[in-house]
């Protein structure tokens, strides 16, 4: 069972995924290790993984069997595990629990060699309703306080395997960004009685310098103090405390975000980028405070001891920059 720990000085937890446990050799270099080969995400290859928890497919087309054209299923090397109970305990001044909550993987196509960048855009919108229809489900667990859904796009970004795919992890607690975030909403909300995301919208509109592109529902800008270079945000624009599709449509954002993908792509030539959907948790998913929104991270830089060091970031483009770039770029 792996095991939640609470740093006793910041108060941020890890995983000590046991289940993953790796000697000195399982930690060599990316360029050490073999590649290709057997893809489990594959079509025909649905008996090695973890039974479906969710699949698009066509009328009688059978699960676990090929014919899907989206597939969700636990990860089978999961960071945390689905059964169990909690058991909260201490060890001197240390705390610690069961590492309990949800691990699973969305395979977006079937075809090995698309990506979100390429796919029709009809299925980018089904890998938007997969992570809501997984979220809905897994707000009924009552363990879970928080579903993090995240993409990792090629192996310097932290993706295992080519196949294109995203994660969800639920959480029994809140994330400690994410905490830091409504805090710091919270404080604005109490002082101004405002959102301050759907503030920094308004000014960002009324500025243009830092938006990369919209549409009638979503923004994209580069936010005004980004960690690296060519991070971009997508918020909607109205607000919304919760991810969810508006007027039950996930069409406006699937096009906006693979806009946003196919800039990037030719912009640095498909670059590897992790993506992070943060909503609201569970126990305040309706609120006047916070603003759920997509941040997108380009892999162009490196964190190095500085910045380890410091919680300093070192950006070599103004977003100012990085927003033209993006908006002068053909797609």
């Amino acid at each position: 069972m792996p095991e939640l720990r609470k740093d006793p000085i910041l108060g941020r937890w890890v995983i000590i995924s046991v289940e993953r446990g790796k000697r000195p050799a399982d930690f060599a270099p990316m360029a050490h290790r073999k590649k290709g080969g057997f893809c489990p995400f594959c079509p025909g290859n649905e008996y090695t993984t973890p039974e479906e928890t969710l699949a698009f497919r066509p009328p009688g087309s059978l699960p676990n069997k090929p014919g899907w054209s989206l597939r969700v299923m636990p990860n089978k090397f999961p960071a945390l595990q689905a059964h169990g109970a909690l058991n909260k305990m201490g060890e001197g001044i240390f705390d610690k629990m069961n590492g309990v909550g949800v691990h699973e993987v969305i395979v977006e196509t079937p075809e090995h060699y698309q990506s979100l960048s390429t796919l029709p855009e009809k299925m980018v919108e089904d890998v938007l309703w997969a992570y809501y229809l997984r979220l809905t489900e897994l707000r009924n667990d009552s363990r879970l306080k928080y579903v993090l859904i995240f993409k990792n796009e090629g192996e310097a970004a932290g993706a295992s395997l080519e196949h294109s795919h995203s994660q969800l992890i639920g959480l029994p607690i809140v994330p400690r960004t994410v905490k830091d975030e409504l805090k710091g909403s919270r404080a604005h909300y109490d002082l101004k009685e405002r959102c301050i995301f759907c503030d920094i919208i308004y000014q960002e509109l009324s500025d243009g310098r830092r938006v990369v592109a919209e549409n009638e529902g979503y923004v994209a800008l580069s936010p005004f103090a980004p960690r690296a270079p060519f991070e971009t945000w997508i918020l909607p624009k109205a607000h919304e405390s919760a991810f969810s599709p508006q007027q039950k449509s996930f069409k406006a954002l699937a096009e906006l975000l693979q806009g946003i993908l196919k800039r990037l792509d030719a912009l640095l030539e498909s670059p590897p980028y992790n993506y992070i959907i943060h909503t609201s948790p569970f126990t305040e998913e309706q609120n006047e405070y916070y603003h759920w929104h997509i941040e997108l991270m380009p892999k162009l830089t490196k964190i190095a001891g500085f910045e380890w060091g410091s919680g300093f970031y070192i950006n070599p483009t103004p977003p100012e920059e990085a927003a033209r770039f993006m908006r002068e770029v053909q797609v």
